[in-house]
């Protein structure tokens, strides 16, 4: 049996990511299983809630918190990834890797794996319309994200979120998969530099 498909949408925030995999999940081509790093952050954080629903005895700033968790949470995220793929499901990850330590685990993990690698492209313009449109994100968030997310300069395909609607990027995703063409754009990432602080 061979390795399921990992289908990398390379997004900021607000980009249209969840609504083009909820089209690649509902099309009956290709089955697909949709893993956001949002789900794997919520439920870790209802587990919490519900585990120790008592108001902490000692508050602890949110940045420690992420220090204490983030990398460990993402790193079973990835996992899983890979053991869906290695379990030869197709999966479509829903993430945003605006953090170059981050990224090159990400690189070292799926390298071997079969990955299709797309730009989910839009304007940082219409990105903070967006968000402010939501009133679900932090605004100025996809901004912040926006150079490290776009860092790239080829993808096996980009789909632009402002010229076609989440149905188009679905079918033109679906299409390149069908075609069979090679997509091994990621294999030929190089990591980045990580600076110490």
């Amino acid at each position: 049996m061979k390795q399921g498909l990992i289908v990398l949408l390379n997004g900021t925030s607000s980009s249209g990511k969840t609504s083009i995999s909820m089209e690649l999940i509902n099309q009956k081509e290709i089955l697909f299983y949709h893993l956001s790093i949002d789900d794997f952050f919520n439920n870790y954080n209802e587990f919490i809630n519900n585990k120790f629903p008592d108001e902490p005895i000692r508050e602890v700033d949110d940045q420690v918190v992420a220090q204490i968790l983030d990398d460990s949470i993402i790193s079973v995220y990835y996992s899983t990834i890979k053991l869906l793929s290695e379990m030869g499901f197709n999966v479509i990850v829903d993430t945003v890797i605006d953090n170059d330590k981050r990224f090159n685990v990400f690189l070292d993990q799926f390298f071997d794996q079969p990955t299709l690698f797309i730009g989910v492209i839009c304007s940082k313009e219409e990105l903070i319309r967006r968000e402010q449109t939501r009133g679900d994100r932090k605004i100025g968030l996809a901004a912040s994200q926006f150079s490290k997310v776009y860092c790239f300069d080829e993808y096996d395909l980009e789909v632009n979120t402002e010229e076609m609607n989440p149905i188009e990027c679905a079918e033109k995703i679906l299409s390149f998969i069908k075609s069979n063409k090679e997509y091994s754009v990621f294999k030929k990432l190089s990591k980045r530099n990580v600076s110490v602080s």
